[in-house]
């Protein structure tokens, strides 16, 4: 859930990304920050090995004029995919308001694919929530490579729901659709707490468009 402070008139917001290892959640966190208005976003903090990969999370806090009269921050974190990691996973989730779950669409990576997919869904019940209660928006990165898998597959794999969730093409070492990414899980985020925040808790009701796209360099 959101942390408000109204003396200060602040509202932050979790979004934690995650999936498979290697699939480009510390690349869409690195785009992110490279993409926007140094102004509005903070230093990114990457915790990584030789190899390049996480070992605990990386965050990135960026700011926003989205609800009138509130200071508003995005705290953005990746999860490390290995399931050696599954108690940092759990950790971070705690609390998140949004997930983006990256997918690596090369063919031979959809299983590890459904079985990140199967523990973020059981670490988020273990927290008292679920895939169907947080705002969810699907990232199929890669989408270079040429053996990528058609969109019509992985669809069928990750989102055959009743309501769908939000799903982007990605290639997030060029930066394709990254901001698209962060921008409609920020906004799901946001109506959400719209949705939610009853009339007389003092909490702020109404949302601006997240403006990422105007920051883009």
């Amino acid at each position: 859930m959101p942390s408000i402070n109204h003396d200060d008139r602040t509202v932050s917001f979790k979004i934690v990304y995650c999936g498979t290892p290697l699939s480009g959640k510390t690349t869409n966190l690195k785009q992110i920050h490279a993409k926007l208005d140094p102004k509005g976003c903070s230093d990114l903090v990457s915790l990584s090995n030789a190899q390049d990969r996480t070992l605990f999370f990386d965050f990135l806090a960026i700011e926003a004029d989205a609800l009138p009269g509130y200071k508003t921050t995005f705290h953005l974190y990746t999860v490390p995919g290995q399931i050696t990691y599954n108690a940092t996973l759990q950790l971070v989730l705690r609390q998140a308001d949004g997930v983006v779950f990256v997918a690596d669409s090369q063919m031979d990576r959809q299983r590890d694919n459904l079985q990140s997919l199967q523990s973020l869904d059981a670490n988020l019940r273990m927290n008292g929530s679920s895939l169907d209660r947080l705002p969810i928006v699907l990232q199929y990165n890669k989408r270079d490579l040429p053996n990528a898998a058609p969109v019509e597959y992985l669809e069928y794999l990750f989102n055959n729901r009743p309501v769908p969730f939000l799903s982007f093409e990605s290639d997030a070492r060029t930066g394709r659709n990254v901001l698209a990414t962060v921008n409609a899980i920020s906004q799901a985020v946001l109506n959400q707490f719209r949705m939610r925040a009853a009339p007389d808790d003092g909490a702020p009701s109404s949302t601006r468009e997240l403006p990422t796209h105007a920051l883009a360099a």
